[in-house]
């Protein structure tokens, strides 16, 4: 099994990714669709986060309102801390539990937004980053995901900076381009990830 770690900052486009990773035939564990999971309506976690956040960011249906806690935590570094500390554990034993699912022979890609922001890079075989300009994040983020401007740079300012995301990086895909040039790129990336995966060992970062 050859484990990779997928990040990339906000509006990146690291969903784009993994998905084409996906259709090669990587195993996506998906840090963000578990986030969602593990604070469901009935689960500790949603308890967790309600006790320490009150109840105001819960929607009218009793699940949680993630804009209005999102509001709250990406505009206070100590909030955004206390939210990590209740969900981070609960996404990593998830994320072990579908780890240790998968094939022996599986290139499993664990996609982690803030896997520079917490240090862990040792936890893979390798780091890919898919990295573009801060413009063109923030143009995604308010054109697409409608955004406004303000937030959308508190979000960003919220989470590493480009070069310390390249510094962990052992492969990096340049995401300011077409569509067509990322397909290519992420289709010879796979094939590294394919050679690495049946080599006797992890081959260090060249």
């Amino acid at each position: 099994m050859l484990k990779v770690g997928l990040t990339g900052g906000i509006g990146a486009g690291k969903s784009e990714v993994s998905r084409l990773l996906v259709e090669c035939g990587a195993v996506l564990i998906d840090a963000d669709r578990i986030a969602r999971e593990v604070v469901a309506p009935g689960t500790p976690g949603l308890a967790s986060v309600v006790e320490a956040f009150g109840e105001e960011i819960l929607a009218a249906d009793g699940s949680l309102d993630r804009p209005r806690l999102g509001a709250i935590v990406f505009a206070d570094a100590d909030r955004l801390a206390t939210l990590n500390s209740i969900v981070h554990p609960l996404v990593g034993a998830r994320s072990r539990e579908l780890e240790e699912a998968a094939a022996e022979d599986a290139v499993v890609i664990h996609d982690v937004p803030l896997l520079t922001e917490n240090g862990l890079a040792p936890l893979y075989d390798l780091v890919i980053v898919v990295d573009t300009a801060s413009e063109t994040q923030l143009d995604r983020l308010v054109r697409l995901r409608g955004m406004t401007e303000e937030d959308a740079r508190a979000r960003m300012a919220a989470q590493a900076t480009r070069e310390q995301r390249r510094e962990i990086a052992d492969i990096v895909i340049d995401n300011d381009v077409p569509l067509e040039d990322l397909e290519r790129r992420v289709k010879d990336v796979w094939a590294e990830l394919v050679r690495r995966s049946q080599a006797p060992g992890p081959s260090p970062a060249e």
